[in-house]
């Protein structure tokens, strides 16, 4: 659900079709998770060694400097006198490329890395109400769906992005620092924020995946889960930087463009 900080209760309630009595239906759960699916970040797939070292020399930059070394080297295998120095500069060319590929696979692999670090915020178990159940109930988090009916308390870890509707204690302080970079815990609330465009910091009606709670205890009704919470969005921002070049590397594409046309015409 959309800007749910800026909704009544009521309104959220509605638009999943929840009491916050009973909770979800089994048809309804069974109908948010088809369509949802499970409340989990995706494994980030990752790539194999080789597969690493091969996209280093995929730059046409670098295969010109590769292509420069063989030649250096034949030259100076060919040569009358054959000495040592003459091995030196595609000794050198090749030393920078291997240099530059490992590198290369360190920043990749710690890029993965910290995409996958973020599965580790994930709670294993959440409380929800449904109605097959009278009392409220412990399920594994993956199965909590948008509409869920979520208890938290005190030392909990939130499941899922959740829309406050009622707080059980005299303050519900949470401790979203992962999230929002703030250095102390946040007072929430469950009155609606009127800013649509309210950035998380200021959504105090809102409790976010991954979330810790400090203080108190409260009921809420589940807007998003899996890679549509906010924890999601960044996740995926994540993995989508990786595949952009940054503004040097599409300098150094250039160039070896450049510097590729300049030796064509050369050779010719």
């Amino acid at each position: 659900m959309e800007k749910a900080h800026s909704k009544t209760v009521e309104e959220v309630l509605a638009h999943f079709g929840v009491n916050e009595n009973t909770g979800l239906s089994p048809e309804q759960v069974k109908q948010s998770q088809e369509r949802w699916g499970f409340n989990e970040l995706p494994a980030e797939e990752g790539k194999s060694l080789w597969e690493l070292v091969l996209e280093q020399f995929e730059e046409l930059l670098v295969r010109i400097l590769l292509l420069a070394a063989c030649v250096s080297f034949v030259l100076a295998w060919f040569e009358d006198a054959k000495t040592i120095t003459a091995f030196v500069e595609p000794f050198v060319i090749l030393l920078i490329l291997i240099v530059n590929a490992l590198v290369g696979v360190w920043q990749e692999r710690n890029a993965e890395n910290a995409i996958e670090a973020l599965k580790e915020y994930e709670p294993e178990m959440g409380k929800v109400y449904r109605m097959d159940r009278k009392a409220v109930q412990r399920i594994k988090a993956r199965d909590i769906v948008p509409g869920d009916i979520v208890e938290i308390a005190v030392g909990d870890k939130v499941p899922a992005d959740i829309r406050i509707i009622s707080i059980k204690s005299t303050t519900l302080r949470v401790d979203q620092s992962i999230l929002t970079g703030e250095s102390v815990s946040v007072i929430k609330h469950s009155d609606p924020v009127p800013d649509p465009r309210a950035v998380n910091q200021d959504k105090k009606n809102m409790l976010f995946s991954g979330t810790n709670i400090a203080a108190g205890k409260a009921l809420g009704v589940v807007v998003a889960t899996a890679i549509n919470t906010e924890i999601g969005k960044i996740r995926n921002q994540m993995a989508a930087t990786g595949c952009e070049k940054t503004p040097l590397q599409q300098k150094l594409d250039e160039f070896g463009q450049q510097l590729s046309k300049v030796i064509s015409l050369i050779c010719v």
